[in-house]
């Protein structure tokens, strides 16, 4: 291989390495979710609203995914973080999301992926919560 191959491939390695926790974390999701059979609709979809962190299908179901990803376990856990306020917000966001591309008519859940990730480690600690919580606020679904 020439000097200067091995160069950026190296530089393409560090690049990949010095990505944001929360961008790792939501690329990890998506790869175990995708083995679990779901499709992904959208990644880190942005509204004025807010964003969402994960849009994806499980046969029929839109499943909206919040990714909550933290080098060390600890209180509160990952999925204890997506408090009443947060899945109010997300709920609004779905309902957004679900009328922008027409899908109003399908079955729709909410899951969060719980990750651990300390810095040494190469790989993560995923757990995934089906329906971790139902809509709320006055934008149920």
């Amino acid at each position: 291989m020439p000097a200067w191959h091995a160069r950026l491939v190296d530089w393409l390695r560090r690049l990949l390495a010095a990505q944001p926790l929360e961008v790792r974390g939501e690329a990890a999701a998506a790869r175990f979710l995708r083995r679990l059979g779901y499709r992904i609709l959208a990644r880190r979809d942005r509204s004025q609203l807010g964003e969402l962190d994960l849009v994806a299908l499980d046969g029929r179901t839109v499943v909206f995914v919040e990714v909550k990803t933290r080098e060390l376990a600890g209180d509160p856990s990952p999925a204890e973080a997506v408090d009443r306020a947060k899945q109010k917000r997300l709920t609004r966001l779905a309902l957004a999301y679900l009328k922008r591309h027409g899908l109003l008519e399908c079955p729709a859940r909410f899951d969060v992926v719980a990750i651990t990730w300390p810095p040494a480690a190469r790989h993560p600690t995923i757990q995934h919560h089906p329906n971790a919580f139902d809509a709320v606020g006055d934008w149920t679904f």
